[in-house]
């Protein structure tokens, strides 16, 4: 898979990290830029880490799979060395270099991406979901299993039903949402990468949800890979 030469990675200061969210937040597109029918090919994204040495390693696992059957199409992995340190609200520059090189294994094309992590709900709408996709150029979804919260502003519980959601709304602004998808069970929290909008964004997380996890397929078998991969370098 082809990926897109945006910015480069050597940079390590918060106000450069601010000045790349600033410059590409002015391009998200909060619409479909494709037909849903034509999704065929959905991956997952996902990371862990470890120290090893007193350096940090981190390994990203993509998971492809096809939107209709579930089944698993293609699996790929990077390792490497983690250089950023660890900043809230800059989470991409972090993981940035260890996705562009798994996705640069794919054989595949996946239609969307999926990521562990948030979106469009983010303090500069520049989440790792959102930021990825400007490399990627393809639509994505950001689907965190805990809240960010932005402004000091709190989510509201929805309904006990699959299915059932209310919008996180900062600033008279919708930022992502709150989603129950299984019940009895602890929502997700979503929001728009980019080049999605997310009534979308919420029917194909739902569609990509089994009996076995409150997270959509994608991201649950991506999760299980990076603990394998890092068993194995450990």
């Amino acid at each position: 898979m082809e990926i897109k030469e945006v910015h480069e990675f050597n940079v390590y200061k918060e106000s450069e990290f601010i000045e790349i969210q600033n410059q590409l937040k002015k391009k998200i597109i909060l619409k479909n830029t494709f037909n849903e029918s034509s999704i065929k090919l959905v991956a997952g994204v996902d990371l862990a880490y470890w120290e090893k040495d007193n350096k940090q390693y981190g390994t990203c696992c993509i998971v492809v799979i096809d939107y209709n059957t579930k089944e698993v199409v293609e699996k790929v992995n990077s390792v490497g060395e983690i250089k950023v340190p660890y900043i809230p609200g800059f989470l991409a520059f972090r993981e940035l270099p260890l996705v562009i090189e798994a996705s640069k294994k794919l054989v595949v094309e996946p239609d969307i991406f999926i990521f562990d992590g948030n979106g469009y709900l983010h303090f500069n709408h520049m989440g790792i979901a959102t930021h990825a996709s400007f490399f990627l150029d393809k639509p994505t979804i950001g689907v965190a299993k805990s809240y960010l919260r932005v402004n000091g502003v709190d989510f509201d519980m929805p309904d006990n039903e699959k299915g059932s959601y209310t919008d996180i709304i900062i600033n008279e602004e919708v930022y992502g949402r709150t989603l129950r998808t299984r019940i009895d069970v602890k929502p997700i929290f979503i929001s728009c990468g980019n080049y999605i909008d997310l009534e979308t964004a919420t029917e194909i997380v739902l569609n990509l949800i089994n009996n076995e996890s409150r997270i959509p397929i994608p991201t649950r078998v991506a999760d299980l890979e990076t603990h394998i991969s890092r068993r194995s370098m450990i």
